[in-house]
């Protein structure tokens, strides 16, 4: 496949991605309803995430003059096809133009890259500065440039900035820097590639310190270190779901790749692809062996990995490649038309498939509605997911949204940043997933069970309640 091939088919995926996202009829899932809102508040660092992503959404709607769903999520297929096209030169700069064409159309189908960009994530973003990074290391592998480390340097740390992640990237670097001749790069480029980065990163160091290591924290919390065992299942569960993130073929030939390493039968350069690529995979399923592990964990390592198994397919099986872009293709085409027909699409126990990403903005307006009759401007609620979505769906209606009080630490965002303060004396709607009771009775405004999407067959209920049952006073 010709260079110019690799580029056409990347800018019409990206193309029916921005165009289909146009008809999604999915709302903002949790973790994209949080990023908006923290768009909205502009800082350093937030309770789960380092800034970037924020800063990104904050810097599409201002360009875009919207905070609508469409101009929240198309930063993603917009980001990724830049990613591709730099993956394509960056492939070109260490094995030759013969994969260029092939790396960019291998990467925009990548079932991961199609799923994230429908639904915007962290690893949009991460991956842009990743391959930015590659693409300046592989430079400097070849030449001393003190431009070229300043610009690894500013990836790298723009990368931290966008999800901790990078960071799994790092072992297996380091120990091609200390095997592999070839993988080495002057003193002076690493030492300032390194310094940059850490001015670069400095903000978000900075802001977990001023606030109690919050982000490091939540994200060991996540990783489950407070409860490590051995789970076979778990682990095997997640290495077994790389095959779909990735597509099965890319995937196996990275694997394909490693045996032939063992075998004495790589190139320096093939080695490196590997410890760029396949740590990051053992390391995120030792993970998941012995605490817990999500499947897009391993993200970084298929930058490298993209252009590991486009080169070992394009020698040894070209048919391979074919067969991988026909199958990822599929992937690719189908995702948006998911969320566009997101309501049609039911299984036999009459859940949606796209369930996680339906019903939400429901219960949002039903809130506000309900608030309205109460005759209270203020909505509290203790659920995570509820205050995601009414934060956005309720963000031009004349109420004010709070999350209850923490007993003591916060477990998410808006019990840190914004839980009811403590001077609001009336009453307010407090909308739940449970029954409230309190020495000063609530009033049960309603209570319903949702007819589809996430809440489907749950009970939402709803209270106006003095705010004293809210913070234990």
């Amino acid at each position: 496949m010709s260079a110019r091939l690799g580029l056409l088919i990347v800018l019409a995926v990206t193309l029916w991605r921005v165009i289909t996202l146009h008809f999604d009829t999915t709302d903002l899932f949790v973790d994209e309803a949080q990023y908006w809102f923290w768009s909205q508040n502009l800082d350093f660092g937030y309770y789960s995430k380092p800034p970037m992503i924020a800063w990104v959404i904050r810097a599409m709607t201002e360009l875009a003059g919207s905070t609508s769903i469409y101009w929240i999520r198309v930063s993603g297929p917009l980001i990724y096809m830049a990613t591709a096209i730099m993956l394509m030169k960056t492939a070109n700069r260490f094995v030759g133009p013969r994969i260029e064409g092939w790396t960019g159309a291998t990467f925009i189908t990548l079932p991961g890259v199609a799923l994230s960009s429908v639904f915007f994530s962290t690893d949009v973003v991460l991956l842009f500065f990743l391959t930015m990074a590659l693409w300046a290391y592989f430079g400097l592998t070849e030449k001393r440039s003190v431009g070229l480390s300043i610009l690894m340097g500013f990836a790298v740390g723009c990368a931290f900035l966008s999800k901790y992640a990078i960071l799994f990237v790092v072992p297996g670097g380091l120990i091609a820097l200390i095997l592999l001749p070839s993988a080495r790069i002057a003193w002076r480029d690493f030492f300032t590639a390194v310094i940059v980065a850490l001015v670069v990163a400095a903000p978000n160091l900075w802001w977990n310190l001023a606030h109690d290591g919050t982000t490091v924290r939540h994200t060991t919390n996540i990783a489950h270190w407070s409860k490590l065992g051995v789970n076979v299942a778990g682990g095997l569960e997640f290495f077994a779901a790389q095959f779909g993130v990735v597509g099965p073929i890319v995937f196996s030939a990275m694997l394909w790749a490693v045996v032939r390493a063992l075998k004495g039968k790589s190139e320096p350069r093939e080695k490196l692809l590997i410890w760029l690529s396949i740590p990051v995979v053992v390391l995120i399923t030792f993970q998941a062996l012995v605490a817990k592990a999500y499947a897009n964990w391993g993200v970084t390592a298929y930058i490298a990995g993209t252009i590991l198994a486009v080169w070992l397919l394009d020698r040894l099986w070209p048919k391979g490649l074919r067969l991988s872009l026909a199958i990822n293709g599929t992937a690719s085409f189908l995702f948006p038309l998911a969320a566009i027909f997101a309501h049609q699409l039911v299984l036999p126990n009459g859940s949606e498939i796209m369930k996680r990403y339906l019903g939400r903005s429901a219960i949002s307006r039903e809130a506000g509605e309900l608030a309205r009759q109460s005759g209270t401007s203020i909505i509290v609620s203790d659920s995570r997911d509820l205050l995601a979505d009414m934060f956005h769906t309720l963000r031009n209606d004349p109420v004010r949204i709070y999350a209850q009080p923490p007993v003591d630490a916060p477990d998410n965002y808006y019990e840190q940043t914004f839980a009811l303060p403590s001077d609001v004396a009336d009453d307010v709607l407090f909308v739940t997933t449970h029954p409230v009771e309190c020495a000063q009775t609530p009033e049960l405004v309603r209570s319903w069970q949702p007819t589809e999407g996430y809440y489907r067959g749950k009970t939402i209920f709803s209270y106006r309640i003095s705010p004293a049952c809210l913070t234990g006073k």
